[in-house]
């Protein structure tokens, strides 16, 4: 980190970020705010084809551009690491990152499995550095004015809960061509390791922490190798119960949360 003069005797840290990755999700959604907060710069970028990260770093202003992963994890330019690439790769960069001892965030989800995010969780906890993800949408005003709703009491006690997250097929779908996210070896849980993932922390954020958890996932219409259809259950340590949760390719995309009172979508 650098210092740089604030207002009066406060000196602020300006802290310069490093992005691994340089797909859609940073070019308008995440990347950016990097350096639109006070004391924060998207200074660094890397990707698996350098060619990829120049164009990016012309588009975007960025200072720097590394040619290795490992380079812009250990470069002195850079104080933290923001890892945008999909989720079979998360593991194995963060854990440098954290050897590193930087502070690193993580696009969703952390991991593809409950025990690599407990090695995640544990290696940087031993390096003393702060692990995010992420998820933002539990700092945005609806899940915001859901959650006060809740904590008052206005909607009664969750006890039950059912979600369903349903999407159609994409045209690149339904032409094979395949994502990441259709993409078995990249993204074991498909478009549900994905999208419904926000859902799963937004019921973290607005019901509790879940304690117990189970499900079964399919590949049900043969577009690609990756599920495209799953079912679930899990608990909340406040006592709420999931009824069911399941994403398949059908039309339409919708969440919703009920309590034995009223009904939040």
């Amino acid at each position: 980190m650098i210092e740089s003069p604030g207002e009066g005797r406060t000196r602020v840290k300006l802290v310069r970020w490093g992005m691994i990755g340089c797909g859609a999700v940073t070019e308008r959604k995440s990347a950016p705010a990097y350096s639109m907060v006070a004391e924060s710069k998207l200074v660094a970028v890397a990707a698996r084809r350098q060619s990829a990260a120049n164009e990016y770093a012309l588009r975007h202003g960025i200072d720097h551009v590394f040619g290795e992963i490992g380079d812009l994890i250990d470069s002195n330019l850079v104080d933290a690491v923001y890892i945008a690439t999909p989720p079979s790769s998360h593991v194995t960069l963060a854990l440098q990152v954290a050897a590193a001892g930087k502070p690193c965030c993580l696009e969703k989800p952390l991991s593809t499995s409950h025990a690599a995010s407990l090695e995640l969780v544990t290696a940087f906890h031993a390096a003393g550095a702060p692990l995010f993800v992420a998820y933002y949408r539990r700092s945005l005003p609806l899940f915001l004015q859901v959650k006060r709703w809740i904590d008052d009491g206005m909607i009664g006690s969750i006890r039950h809960v059912h979600w369903e997250l349903t999407r159609s097929p994409t045209a690149a779908d339904l032409a094979g061509d395949l994502g990441w996210r259709t993409n078995n070896k990249e993204a074991p849980g498909g478009y549900f390791e994905d999208l419904a993932c926000h859902g799963l922390d937004l019921f973290d954020f607005l019901v509790g922490p879940i304690d117990q958890a189970g499900g079964i996932s399919r590949n049900q219409l043969g577009l690609y190798d990756a599920p495209d259809a799953v079912s679930a259950s899990w608990s909340h340590q406040g006592g709420a119960l999931v009824r069911a949760c399941g994403i398949s390719p059908l039309r339409g995309d919708q969440t919703r949360c009920k309590s034995p009172d009223r009904s939040v979508g």
